[in-house]
């Protein structure tokens, strides 16, 4: 009755005879105490003798009263249980047509949220393929700069093997350097970037994964919702569950559920920007990383270029100042000999000069006369012997100028040799070396 109660909605239609309750008739049971009665106590409870005459007709409009306040109570009762029947069957019918639209509002919702879960899911990945090429890029771009400090280190060992006085700290070495730190410097800023990628894509895997794992939530949600929405009274799986009218304590709300999800969406987009921007930082990198390596590469051929010029320069001008130093060794050397000759040819003359004095010191007595001829071969050989004195002493500076002459010759032939062996390595072994430098495109990880 508490059921029913609940379940009318209006006040029953009135009876064509207003139900009331009937008076109870109350009717003097006849007792045996008559003179054809029996009593006693073995027959206490037991009627033996026949029922009277207006016992039989208090008997009859007693059942009589029962059967017309029995069958109005009947019918009263069945017209209330069709009108039950009426009412609940209309309630049910509209509360299961309200519950199968709400969960079809319900099944839009989730199809709104899975779509959009969907699409962050897709942009995710897309994004994490892009910055994975980003990824591979760097690391294209790490191995290629290896080549170029290859190079520089290698440079700067091999012009160390350069002589006395060309071991200079000349511009190139300063170049060179120059370039050995700015390669290590964009190596070290690779790693970082490098390291902030992975980060990057971790977090974008993870929000996916977060993404996926509440778009098959919603899928399974989905599709038991669109189970439930296709159940009707006529279903042949229909089963009695009593427990199952009671709300589960660990159940969200319709504002927990859509915060939950928008928080999902949110946290998945900020990454996904996050990784756009660090896309177009890594660009920026490798393009900035790739620029200030080939213009450093330049400066340095520059540099060589310029000091091969330099040392060119200064072999040629070696050069000719040994040819013309080897032309007047020829010179001092014909000025020797021509010295020497002149010094033999002074000692006949001197001879004969001495002879002739040594010849008349034997004059026999006045005729040991010092006459002009005595004088004369005197003065002569005064004159032999100064032009003698003359000719050795210029001897020997002409000796002492070729043996400087020599001494130039073999320094300028050294310092012609070590310009020859500094050419050689700026321009065979470094220079050349240096044709193996990486191009823009493979230093900017496109190759």
């Amino acid at each position: 009755m508490a059921q029913t109660d609940i379940l009318l909605t209006k006040e029953p239609a009135p009876q064509t005879v207003p139900a009331c309750q009937l008076p109870r008739k109350l009717y003097d049971v006849a007792r045996n105490t008559g003179a054809h009665t029996s009593s006693g106590l073995a027959t206490a409870g037991f009627r033996t003798a026949k029922y009277l005459v207006d016992e039989w007709f208090q008997n009859c409009y007693a059942r009589y009263h029962q059967a017309f306040a029995d069958l109005d109570q009947s019918e009263q009762q069945h017209h209330e249980s069709r009108q039950l029947v009426a009412e609940t069957e209309a309630l049910a019918q509209r509360t299961q047509q309200d519950s199968t639209k709400k969960v079809g509002e319900r099944l839009k919702d989730m199809h709104c949220w899975k779509l959009e879960l969907q699409r962050q899911v897709e942009e995710l990945v897309a994004e994490t393929d892009l910055l994975l090429a980003q990824k591979q890029r760097l690391e294209r771009t790490l191995d290629a700069t290896a080549v170029p400090f290859s190079i520089a280190t290698d440079n700067l060992q091999c012009r160390e093997r350069r002589q006395h006085p060309d071991l200079v700290r000349d511009c190139v070495e300063m170049e060179l350097l120059k370039e050995a730190d700015l390669i290590r410097n964009i190596q070290e800023l690779l790693k970082r970037t490098m390291m902030q990628v992975v980060n990057q894509i971790r977090m974008n895997h993870e929000h996916k994964e977060t993404c996926e794992m509440d778009w098959s939530d919603k899928v399974e949600a989905c599709n038991i919702d669109e189970a439930c929405c296709r159940y009707h009274n006529q279903s042949s799986d229909l089963q009695f569950y009593p427990h199952s009218a009671k709300f589960e304590e660990s159940a969200s709300t319709p504002e927990t559920w859509a915060k939950f999800t928008q928080e999902n969406l949110y946290r998945a987009e900020r990454e996904r920007l996050a990784s756009v921007n660090l896309r177009k930082l890594v660009d920026c990198i490798l393009q900035d990383a790739s620029e200030d390596l080939r213009l450093q590469c330049d400066a340095v051929n520059l540099a060589f270029g310029r000091r091969c010029e330099e040392l060119e320069d200064a072999r040629h001008k070696l050069e000719h100042y040994l040819r013309e130093t080897l032309r007047e060794i020829v010179n001092q050397e014909h000025n020797v000999a021509a010295l020497k000759q002149a010094i033999r040819d002074k000692e006949a003359p001197l001879k004969v000069a001495q002879t002739r004095l040594y010849q008349r010191s034997h004059r026999p007595n006045v005729e040991l006369c010092r006459d002009a001829v005595q004088f004369r071969l005197v003065s002569e050989v005064e004159e032999l012997n100064l032009s003698l004195a003359a000719l050795r002493e210029k001897l020997l500076e002409a000796e002492q100028s070729l043996r400087n002459l020599e001494d130039t010759r073999m320094s300028l032939e050294k310092d012609i040799a070590v310009k020859m062996n500094s050419l050689f390595i700026d321009r065979q072994k470094c220079m050349a070396h240096r044709t193996r430098y990486p191009t823009v495109l493979q230093l900017a990880g496109y190759q």
